[in-house]
């Protein structure tokens, strides 16, 4: 069991050090590490290093620039919970950023109640939550949702109970960290799409036994990008965006006729990049409330519930009256550091506050008032 009182006593608390896996976000934590006066230390991948220990390392000689002020190097992600990785880490007084690359590529090796417990640096956030992405484990996003009471596409029971226009979501069997997705109207489209992507090796039968089946939501996508502060007690909206990906964007930009040539083309939703996208005002009372909503249930589970950063990825139905329904839930840094360029930080803080130096800010408001046990676990 982690021991987050006996590890912050024996931190320098004038050096605490952001650190993040050199992947998804790592520079969004770095640059708010940066504006916030905190050192930062970024976990790089031998081979997948060059980002942050060349193109973006600090340097002096000449105008300052760049933000990575350290790279620590290890053979594969997952090392990071070797032994002597994790003195490094202490050794630096790390308060580390958990990102979708550090859940995924840790998760290939390790169970999450390993993570949780062989990472003896504290976590910005609730360790205990990440865990709930993951549609397999008992207390995850769907749960969340349910005791919050948010409206989430209606889940199908198999493939012969298809009565609407639906989406399959199934483990990658060639990319273990991704999904494929299909969409299927009834259950003959299901197994002529399933045949397909078995042929070809996207995935495999055990994954399709336990693929998600849910009713497709009908509408433009938003992510809700959150920011629960501990230190103020308030919700903030960082930003709103929408994701850009892969063949399902390229899709979209085809003629009618060409498009129904590709129709047994499987649509690839991997991530290609994200842009800002804003809300129409009036729905950011709506938004507010799932939010609320969202953290005041977490909290009922655990007693300590969301810290800092978590978004709810929505699609807007028409109605009436337009509603948000949520088809996925992040609880740890957003993948997309764009949130910065759509207005609502600078609303609140007269500002463009990116998400990296929000989390910087709560760090540093929660060491210099002595209150880092919460928002650290």
């Amino acid at each position: 069991m982690f021991d987050l009182a006996g590890t912050l006593a024996s931190y320098d608390a004038g050096r605490l050090t952001l650190c993040s896996i050199g992947s998804h976000s790592a520079l969004e934590v770095a640059a708010g590490a940066r504006a916030q006066g905190l050192r930062n230390l970024i976990v790089t991948e031998r081979g997948r290093n060059r980002t942050y220990d060349t193109y973006y390392a600090r340097r002096f000689d000449g105008p300052p620039r760049g933000c990575v002020d350290a790279t620590l190097d290890v053979a594969q992600f997952a090392d990071v919970l070797d032994d002597a990785v994790q003195e490094r880490l202490r050794a630096e007084n790390v308060v580390f950023v958990p990102n979708r690359s550090f859940e995924v590529y840790l998760h290939q090796r390790y169970s999450y109640a390993e993570i949780e417990e062989r990472m003896r640096v504290p976590f910005f956030g609730n360790r205990r939550l990440l865990r709930a992405e993951e549609r397999d484990e008992p207390e995850n996003q769907y749960a969340l949702m349910d005791r919050a009471g948010i409206r989430y596409p209606r889940q199908i029971a198999s493939p012969d109970a298809i009565d609407t226009l639906v989406m399959v979501k199934a483990p990658h069997a060639k990319v273990s960290f991704e999904r494929a997705f299909f969409l299927a109207r009834d259950e003959k489209q299901y197994t002529e799409m399933a045949e397909h992507l078995l042929d070809s090796g996207t995935v495999t039968a055990e994954g399709l036994r336990g693929a998600v089946i849910e009713e497709f939501a009908l509408g433009p996508t938003i992510n809700l990008n959150f920011f629960w502060s501990p230190v103020l007690g308030e919700l903030e909206l960082m930003g709103t965006d929408t994701r850009r990906q892969t063949n399902r964007d390229g899709f979209i930009g085809l003629p009618y006729r060409q498009a129904r040539e590709l129709a047994d083309e499987p649509v690839r939703m991997e991530e290609a990049g994200h842009v800002a996208a804003t809300l129409t005002e009036s729905m950011l009372e709506k938004a507010f409330d799932l939010g609320e909503r969202f953290v005041k249930a977490a909290k009922e589970v655990d007693g300590v519930g969301v810290i800092g950063p978590f978004a709810l990825q929505c699609v807007i139905v028409s109605g009436p009256p337009k509603d948000f329904v949520v088809y996925d839930v992040s609880l740890r840094i957003p993948g997309s550091p764009g949130t910065r360029y759509t207005p609502y930080t600078a609303y609140r803080w007269a500002r463009d506050v990116s998400v990296g130096e929000r989390i910087a800010m709560e760090l540093v408001w929660a060491r210099d008032q002595d209150r880092l046990a919460d928002v650290l676990t």
